[in-house]
């Protein structure tokens, strides 16, 4: 009895907690369930709400009035630009929805700091609230009772507005059928704007009210949008009911799971949204329908034969095979880079590789000090974006936890420099084995899943990365980090490498060999073999081929490369934090391979390089602007390069797949969230 009287208070405030997730979370349940859009920037409008109602409170009733009357006005606002915003994206899928949105909140974030001040803010309730009251024998701060009836009448209300009003109807009818909507007089372009509009709003009018709750402040935002995405995904998108128990769940976990098992709450969450979503994609029926009619030929055939001619050997002079280098006439017959030596057309293709490695060669002789070390961080992370390109552009399993893996081999590295294990080349090695068993473990929770559904549970695997290495302190040093550890020593020197030049030298020198090693598997029939998979996969599941199998092995071969440039940040930074291999990192990977051309391996590294850029060089000129810088390179990569810099060349070609877009026998992203039905607000059971 006492101990359940002990947690009574941290009960209650999973109530209240739970409630106010809810009422965010329907927002964002709204925009992706009918508008369609997939909003990482939900949080932001949390934030302009919560920033807004704490400037304005004043501990008095009107202050509380025109707080929540302003903060859920300029969220609505907000809301209403991330519509306009979106909608020339309708066509590219959701990965292009999300870096956009990730993109606006860092530079809607900057902004807010900008104006309210990099500090959180204090929030005056009225005086009549800003006391406690007796419930069941405890005292219980008297606002937090108060927001709980305000959560339950804001979505009484929003439940009503959904479900019994016409508008309400025309919200369902866009979801479920925008034709016959458009067919009886509305607009559904004014109706997805009026969707996201109040899916502003409800984050807006949460941010005001929950200030006192969820204070606003630096981290508010990216805090607020993670603990929505789990309320969306244990709840679905098909019933308020469901989303109001998930709320409700997540709060108490939130607050009774803290006091009760303190060491297993940092995990909970997202080790259930990851089961949930495995679950569904279990379940889900996988992509074996047959051919479409008129199709022909068979692509799986198509495949089959440019394997045979890419196996075959041929003369000089002859037509290059399908899908190779090739050129006749004066030329010759080039194949590829990396078989005969490229000669005509090849030459020019090979030319941006060389180019760029003759560049990098030079820029030692070329940059100070502090260029030459962004130089090898923008290597380690243009590994890791070419681990994200081979899962996303070519497996067709776009993914935002690549830095998992990249997490692992990073600690790897430290720990067994702080062994005495120094050699460089085997800190490589047991980096890149010790992330491939990772991936080798996680592999199968994501090879199933497809679409929205694949970055959800990579989200998943990420955070419970991140939680894993806040706990473990022994091994990672927790939020602290790791410092101090000796040098990496190179296979060709005897001491720690101390010089900057040296260390960029090495780092070049393993990017250069894993780079090439990449090249050559996807170019061969193995890479030939993941690109049918990711072009026609019913057609090759049919045909007998392990679908399965061969994503798995993609996506060890992708951890262990994302493990090698773990363990080069180590090298070059010789220290290692959490922010190196949180969420931030993982969307920077993601977009790097957007910028590049989701096919494209040397365009993924002038992705990294540009982002470091960005990040590290242009911002250290306008000091405190640097998501704002980031963020306005999101927007503009995926507005200005929709096929990345690799399409600008003609490279992506027009059977090429946009960015974000999904695979050809794909269910559609916002389906994979909800079992086998198009999920929809419309299919809401009050």
């Amino acid at each position: 009895m006492e101990l359940l009287d002990a947690h009574l208070m941290p009960a209650v405030d999973g109530v209240a907690y739970g409630l106010l997730l809810f009422v965010v979370a329907a927002g964002l349940s709204l925009a992706f369930g009918t508008a369609g859009v997939l909003n990482l920037s939900h949080g932001t409008l949390y934030a302009i709400g919560a920033y807004t109602g704490a400037e304005l409170s004043d501990g008095t009733w009107g202050g509380l009035v025109l707080g929540l009357a302003a903060g859920t006005a300029a969220a609505c606002v907000a809301g209403a630009g991330l519509s306009a915003a979106t909608i020339p994206l309708a066509r590219r899928g959701h990965l292009a929805q999300a870096l956009l949105t990730f993109g606006l909140a860092l530079v809607g974030g900057d902004l807010l700091i900008q104006l309210f001040g990099a500090d959180e803010l204090p929030v005056r309730v009225p005086e009549a609230l800003d006391t406690s009251v007796t419930l069941l024998g405890h005292r219980y701060p008297a606002y937090r009772l108060c927001f709980i009836v305000m959560a339950v009448l804001l979505a009484a209300f929003g439940t009503w507005v959904l479900t019994r009003t016409r508008v309400g109807a025309a919200v369902r009818a866009s979801a479920d059928d925008p034709q016959m909507l458009a067919a009886t007089g509305h607009n559904p372009r004014a109706v997805h704007t009026g969707v996201l509009a109040a899916a502003g709003a409800l984050a807006g009018a949460a941010g005001v009210l929950g200030a006192p709750i969820i204070g606003p402040g630096p981290g508010t935002a990216e805090n607020v949008l993670m603990l929505s995405l789990v309320v969306v995904v244990l709840g679905g998108l098909r019933s308020l009911w469901a989303t109001f128990f998930a709320a409700i769940a997540v709060g108490e976990v939130q607050t009774l799971g803290v006091s009760v098992a303190p060491d297993l709450a940092p995990y909970l969450l997202f080790a259930a949204m990851a089961a949930v979503l495995v679950l569904r994609s279990r379940f889900a029926e996988p992509a074996t329908a047959g051919a479409p009619e008129g199709v022909s030929p068979d692509p799986v055939a198509r495949l089959r034969r440019h394997l045979a001619q890419w196996l075959r050997p041929r003369p000089r002079g002859n037509a290059g095979t399908a899908g190779a280098v090739a050129s006749s006439g004066r030329g010759g017959g080039a194949r590829t880079e990396f078989g005969w030596l490229p000669r005509g057309a090849a030459w020019r293709r090979a030319a941006p590789s060389l180019v760029l490695l003759v560049v990098l060669i030079a820029l030692p002789g070329m940059l100070d000090s502090y260029s030459i070390s962004l130089a090898g961080s923008a290597l380690a992370l243009g590994l890791l974006a070419v681990s994200v390109t081979i899962l996303t552009g070519y497996a067709g399993l776009p993914t935002l936890g690549q830095t998992a893996p990249f997490a692992v081999g990073a600690y790897a590295t430290a720990n067994l420099a702080d062994a005495g294990w120094t050699m460089g080349p085997v800190q490589i090695v047991l980096s890149a084995l010790a992330a491939a068993v990772f991936s080798a473990v996680t592999g199968p929770a994501v090879i199933r899943a497809r679409g929205t559904t694949v970055l959800m549970i990579t989200l998943a695997i990420g955070e419970l990365t991140g939680a894993v290495i806040n706990q473990f302190r022994s091994v990672t040093g927790g939020a602290d980090g790791l410092v101090g550890f000796p040098a990496t020593r190179a296979l060709w020197g005897g001491e720690g490498m101390s010089e900057e030049s040296e260390v960029y030298t090495y780092a070049l020198v393993v990017a250069v060999i894993a780079v090439t090693l990449t090249l050559l598997v996807l170019r061969s029939p193995a890479g030939k073999l993941l690109t049918g998979t990711r072009g026609a996969e019913a057609r090759m599941r049919a045909s007998g081929h392990p679908v399965g199998r061969y994503l798995l092995v993609a996506y060890i071969c992708a951890g262990a490369l994302a493990g090698v440039g773990g363990s080069l940040m180590v090298t070059v930074q010789q220290y290692l934090s959490p922010a190196d291999v949180g969420f931030e990192i993982a969307a920077f990977a993601l977009l790097a391979a957007v910028i590049g051309g989701t096919t494209s391996v040397i365009g993924a590294l002038l992705g990294a390089g540009l982002i470091v850029i960005t990040r590290d060089w242009v911002a250290s000129s306008w000091p405190g602007h640097g998501p704002l810088l980031l963020g306005a390179l999101f927007v503009a990569a995926v507005y200005l390069l929709p096929r990345g810099l690799a399409g600008l060349r003609g490279a992506s070609g027009g059977n090429e797949p946009t960015a974000g877009g999904p695979r050809p026998d794909e269910r559609p992203p916002a389906a994979s969230m909800s079992a086998h039905t198009p999920p929809s607000a419309g299919k809401v059971s009050p």
